[in-house]
């Protein structure tokens, strides 16, 4: 997500902690508790491209369903952990689960010369085709991963057999947000900084400010601190409808009601991702989500997309 330098905004951060925890999470060197604990149990892998590698991480699913694998793709200035949640009730459901961290975010190298989704494409398809060789997959995308799903989807139809996007830009309705995010790296304290992600997260990623706490905290600077593609700019344009006209395969949407990226537009939405898809299996929505939808009301966000994945 990119940032616009602000006014500031007052110094408070939703826990209590030493001057030290403080300058630890501001520097993106905490792991949340849950990431941590997904994390121990990743099988983590490295497809090599020419400025390093795309780095998946893979859980295996508690008893197989013998259905293809679930491909999941991060929002912006994020990786895999944006979908920390998710992990558990995909794998139980019997869901073989592979996260990728997207070229320039999280572990994954950027691709040389690459600044925004549509240039990472031909990378994203030879590292599926290279991990999936014998299947398409079930693809499900957050946020940018949305929108750079369904780019990859119209793209390469023989790589996707089932693509689900979630709270994903790229409708061309980018105008109506009601919002700038603060921008941070210009600060010296590490409260200061930390006051300005709070007030981001609130701002965009979350409905309900109460649901931030340290741990929420610590996840999103972890991200943003490895944010390397700064200047992308394709999810203001319409490029996800005009993608979905070429995609194949069938497709499902799901938003939090109240996502902060198109407030009281949803139906819009709807409408022109209905106009566009091929095999349209219609928008859901998740009452008390914001844009994290996932991650704020992971239950509810659960019981709408696990029957998608089990058709």
């Amino acid at each position: 997500m990119t940032a616009e330098p602000a006014e500031e905004v007052p110094v408070w951060v939703p826990w209590e902690g030493p001057q030290a925890d403080y300058e630890a999470v501001a520097a993106g060197t905490v792991l949340s508790c849950e990431v941590q604990h997904w994390l121990q149990q990743a099988q983590r892998v490295e497809h090599p491209h020419a400025g390093g590698a795309v780095v998946l991480h893979h859980w295996a699913a508690t008893v197989p369903n013998g259905l293809a694998p679930v491909v999941l793709f991060h929002g912006g200035s994020g990786s895999w952990t944006h979908w920390v949640r998710s992990i558990g009730p995909l794998t139980e459901a019997g869901h073989d689960v592979w996260a990728v961290d997207l070229p320039g975010f999280g572990d994954s190298a950027p691709l040389p010369g690459v600044i925004d989704a549509d240039g990472m494409l031909p990378g994203l398809a030879q590292m599926l085709e290279a991990q999936f060789p014998l299947q398409a997959v079930r693809l499900v995308g957050f946020s940018f991963g949305g929108m750079t799903a369904g780019m990859l989807a119209a793209a390469y139809p023989h790589l996707v057999q089932q693509l689900v996007v979630v709270g994903a830009p790229g409708i061309g309705l980018t105008d109506k947000h009601p919002f700038r995010l603060k921008g941070w790296r210009h600060l010296e304290a590490a409260q200061a900084q930390l006051a300005h992600h709070v007030f981001n997260i609130g701002a965009l990623m979350l409905h309900d400010a109460t649901r931030i706490d340290r741990d929420t905290v610590a996840l999103h600077v972890y991200n943003v601190w490895r944010d390397r593609l700064p200047r992308r700019r394709i999810s203001s344009t319409d490029i996800l409808v005009r993608s979905l006209a070429q995609v194949e395969c069938p497709v499902a949407a799901i938003y939090g009601a109240e996502d902060a990226l198109y407030p009281g537009t949803l139906d819009q939405v709807a409408a022109c991702m209905a106009a566009a898809a091929r095999e349209w299996q219609g928008l859901q929505r998740v009452a008390g989500a914001g844009h994290w939808v996932q991650y704020e009301q992971p239950a509810a966000f659960h019981a709408v997309l696990l029957p998608l994945l089990a058709g």
